[in-house]
This record gives C-alpha cells, structure tokens and sequence, in this order.
C-alpha cells in the first residue's frame, strides 16, 4: 500500500474539497464558530490511521476491528456494548448530534511519514473531523503534531513513550493509553517481590521515542528497588534477527534481560534469547529472567510458550471481570469470534470517548469538545474509574501486571493478571521531569479556521 493509500469505509462524508496545502482542508465560514471540516450534511468522517503492514501490523488490525465496532454502537447497530455501561449517557445509538458517523482509514506502516501523508489526506479530501490511530509512539507524536496544525482532533491510540503526553502533549490531542512510566511504577513491587532487590538488569531497546522513555522509566523504578543497570543497548524497529544482540548479554554479568521492544520485534527478540538459553542459565547464583515491560495479548500469542513466567505490564485485557470490560469483550466476540486485545479496546474506547465529549459539548467545534473532556472523570470502560487529566491530557486508570500463564487452555489465555495496581500509585505530576518539567505545555485549542 502507498503511502498516500486511503481506505474508505462506512458512511461517506459528501462535498469535501481538496485544500492546495495542509493549512487549507475544507474549512466552512458561515459562522464566527467555523472550524475545519465542520459537518454539515447528515454525516460526519472519522480517520482511523493505522499500521496495516510491517512489525506492528497485528496490532494495527485488530485496532481496526475495535474502531469499526465503536463505529456501530454509537450508530445503534450491534448491541451497544460498553456503551450501555459507561457512565456517561450522552450518546443514544443515533449517531452524533444528528449525524451518523463513517469513516476512512490508512497505513501508517509504522512510519511517520507514512502516517503524516495519510493523516493529511484524510484531512484535506475526506474532511475528517477527528483522526485516531498508531501503534508507535514516534507515529502518534508526529501525527499528532500535523493534527493540531490542521486543527483537527487527535485521539491517540497505542503510544506509550512518556512524550506523548509529556514534552510533545499537544492541546487538540489525548490519549487514553497508559504509559511507560506507569508501567515502571506498577512492574516494579512486583519484580521485587518476585525476583529480589539484588539483580543486575542489561536492556535490549527499540531506538526511537517509546523505547528511550520505557528504557528511562524501567531503568529508574528498577534501580529504586536495589537493581543495578548492566548495559542498554538499543535496536532498529523491524530488525527481525537480534541474535547479534542477544550474544553479548551472555557474558555482562547481567541475571535479567529487558526487552524493550514490541510487536513482532518482541516475538522474534524474546524466541532469539529463549534459543540462546538464557531462561536455563544460573548467572550471580540466580536464576536468568527475562522481563516484557509492555505486553499485548498478540505478542503473547506469536510468541508462544517461550511467554511462559515472563512478567510485564499492560492497559487492559479481556478478562477482566468489570461490567464494561465484559460488555466490549462480548461484543467483540460476537462480531470477530475471539477475544478483543488491549489495542482493540483501547481505540473503542477513544472513539466513544470522542463521540460523548462531542455530544455533551453540542459542538464538533475542537475546542467545544476539547472542554468537555479535560477533566472528565468517567467509569464503565474497563480499568475502573478513570480521568482525562486537563494539564496534559492523559488517562489515569488502573494499571494490570502480567505473567505468562503457565497452562493456557487456548490461543487466547496465554497471559494471566498478576496484579491489578491501582490508579494512585501510577500517578505523578504534570511537571514531572521525565515528561517535560514546567516547560511542557499543551499549548492553545486550534480550531483550524
């Protein structure tokens, strides 16, 4: 697929025009209010940017399935899933202030310049008023920053590098994802617990924005509980072969790997250092271990049981036994015939998030809806109860460890809930250091007109 490759699907957004650069999408100036791509037929576009080839693909399509199903519920088609147990009752099954929502997406091919040539198509020919996707954090931060230029909406989907929300937080972007601090923040009680204070930890970390702020994170609560930072050694995104990398780990003195890597690179990493022998070795009179900070139910899947023992974090899973959790886990399983994965629900629920702030603003207007949702508490999505922090525009909510179950009875159980850390002790400050200090603002709403 070509960069500039759009996908349209679901209802269409009819009569926009094509600007000549970024600056001028369809922008209607009928009122002081206006702003880009305001609706003004009886539908409105969504872009959902995903990647749909390369290392994190998995994740992209199932990202997919979860915007399609958001899309239906808050169409009134389907059950309505987590829209019958979200706290908020704004939205009534018919679409948004009036209009029904469609959409169109395209493949970021987890590039950022991939992802910002699809996003600007999608602003300018298909007149989207809100764009959501990725499953990189370079992606988001990039796409992030064309959408608050354009004055569109940004509702991030997988991005866990602290930037996001830390030094790059923009004022027309949010993200219901956790991040890499709060999985240091959960992961490391547990790890002590499990492993011990004394451990010497070598990082194996994807080289862009994600891995530098995991690594920084992991790497800080580990050696707060006593570990010792060996070495850190950072990859190539998409390098398939980490042999090359694993080797040395073998004579560092080191009794813990971290693999700072995600999707296919985790799966290929994580089977190398399992064939290399690691998990058999006894090194400092310890048992080796191998940790996966950031896991999804995919990863676990592709990797088989080379997942079993090893621990990690992650932003929700299917079973969870809340009644929102379950609402979506049966909805999802009734369209797809398995269970969602944490990248599923949590696009879903950006959407919906969207669509009710939208409608309790009255307004498509981004900063109307940008209002509604600062500071918005809210329950019945999963992860219990959960806020849209106003000073940088991230969720707070409950936090899971994980483990690689030891006897999964299917493709799907292969992760089991170790913990479940509650959402006060994976909070900080918004001037936190390692999200931008006093310097990082969000900025001002652009509307884009």
């Amino acid at each position: 697929m070509s960069k500039s490759n759009i996908t349209r699907r679901g209802l269409m957004k009819t009569g926009a025009a094509t600007g000549a650069g970024l600056a001028l999408p369809t922008i209607f100036t009928s009122s002081a209010s206006a702003f880009t791509n305001e609706p003004t037929g009886d539908t409105v576009t969504f872009g959902f940017n995903v990647p749909q080839t390369g290392a994190y693909a998995e994740e992209g399509l199932d990202e997919l399935r979860g915007y399609e199903l958001a899309v239906a519920h808050i169409n009134g088609e389907g059950d309505g899933g987590a829209l019958n147990t979200f706290s908020s009752k704004a939205l009534d099954g018919t679409g948004i202030l009036g209009k029904k929502v469609g959409f169109v997406t395209g493949d970021t091919q987890t590039k950022s310049d991939a992802a910002r040539a699809s996003a600007k198509s999608m602003i300018e020919k298909d007149g989207v008023t809100m764009i959501t996707g990725g499953s990189s954090s370079g992606v988001a931060v990039a796409v992030q920053g064309l959408c608050q230029e354009a004055g569109i909406i940004f509702m991030a989907g997988l991005t866990h590098s602290n930037d996001t929300t830390g030094k790059d937080r923009k004022k027309n972007g949010f993200r219901h994802f956790f991040n890499a601090y709060m999985s240091g923040a959960a992961l490391a009680p547990v790890l002590k617990n499990a492993y011990g204070a004394d451990r010497r930890a070598y990082h194996l970390t994807a080289d862009y924005t994600w891995g530098w702020t995991q690594q920084e994170s992991i790497a800080a609560s580990t050696e707060a509980i006593g570990w010792e930072t060996v070495n850190n050694v950072m990859t190539p995104v998409g390098a398939g072969d980490f042999s090359s990398y694993i080797a040395p780990v073998l004579n560092s003195g080191a009794d813990v790997l971290i693999l700072n890597h995600y999707g296919a690179d985790m799966v290929n990493s994580l089977t190398q250092a399992i064939q290399f022998g690691l998990r058999d070795k006894q090194v400092n009179g310890k048992n080796f271990e191998i940790v996966v900070p950031l896991y999804s139910e995919l990863m676990a899947e592709g990797a088989g049981a080379n997942i079993k023992g090893v621990i990690g974090s992650m932003n929700w899973n299917w079973q969870l036994q809340d009644a929102g959790s379950q609402a979506f886990v049966q909805s999802f399983g009734a369209q797809y015939g398995r269970p969602p994965s944490n990248a599923a629900q949590t696009v879903y629920a950006q959407t919906i998030l969207y669509a009710d702030a939208v409608a309790r603003a009255g307004s498509f207007n981004p900063c109307a809806m940008i209002e509604a949702l600062e500071g918005f508490e809210f329950d019945g999505l999963g992860n219990g109860l959960t806020l849209y922090r106003a000073e940088d525009h991230q969720c707070f909510k409950d936090v899971l460890v994980m483990k690689g179950a030891d006897n999964p009875t299917s493709a799907y159980d292969t992760l089991e809930i170790v913990e479940v850390t509650p959402r006060a002790q994976v909070e900080y400050a918004p001037d936190h250091p390692m999200f931008g200090g006093a310097d990082a603002t969000l900025g001002e709403c652009n509307p884009g007109a």
